[in-house]
């Protein structure tokens, strides 16, 4: 089986199970796909808007029922959590549209805000509006994209795409050794 035919197969699945968890990036990937014809570009984002909305609801639920013992149990969503209370205390109306556009809140958000007095229709109706704005944002984007490296890739024969695929691993090579031989490193237990 071809990329193309797995593509084909199993990207709306994909884009489902990646948009119900997080999301970004396989729905950049799927509207990539779309621009070339693999995937239907109204139906990406119609998966991506209904899982996305699912996803959120279920943080949603378990934050309104099990948030306390869920931090207790996961201690890293606590500085997540407090900033999306924090937030949505300010401005209510925009985080709960705006959740899944904000770094790192994707899941702790919606568990804040179950945590919070929102009303749960409230929550539906905007987590709805919220994820269809989402999916065609970031598909569109992953649209735009794909059909404009198409365009450059075109343009380039074999011989320089190879030179352009060595000097990307080198500049990534380079990238973490220097982040690596910089990053803190942790103290030894005496």
């Amino acid at each position: 089986m071809t990329v193309v035919e797995l593509i084909q197969s199993y990207g709306y699945v994909a884009v489902a199970i990646g948009t119900f968890l997080e999301g970004e990036t396989v729905l950049l990937v799927a509207g990539a796909a779309a621009s070339r014809g693999h995937l239907w570009l109204p139906a990406v984002v119609a998966v991506a808007a209904v899982a996305s909305f699912a996803g959120d609801q279920l943080c949603f639920f378990l934050g309104r029922r099990y948030g306390n013992q869920l931090l207790a149990r996961y201690p890293s969503l606590v500085a997540r959590t407090t900033r999306a209370r924090a937030l949505l205390e300010r401005h209510n109306l925009p985080v709960i549209l705006s959740v899944r556009f904000l770094y790192g809140l994707r899941i702790a958000g919606p568990m804040a805000i179950g945590m919070s007095g929102v009303h749960w229709l409230r929550f539906f109706v905007l987590n709805a509006i919220g994820a269809l704005v989402w999916a065609m944002v970031v598909a569109g984007v992953g649209y735009g994209f794909g059909h404009a490296m198409a365009g450059w890739l075109g343009a380039i024969d074999a011989d320089e795409l190879w030179a352009l695929a060595a000097a990307a691993l080198l500049g990534l090579g380079w990238w973490l050794w220097t982040h690596l031989r910089h990053a803190p490193r942790p103290r030894q237990e005496r």
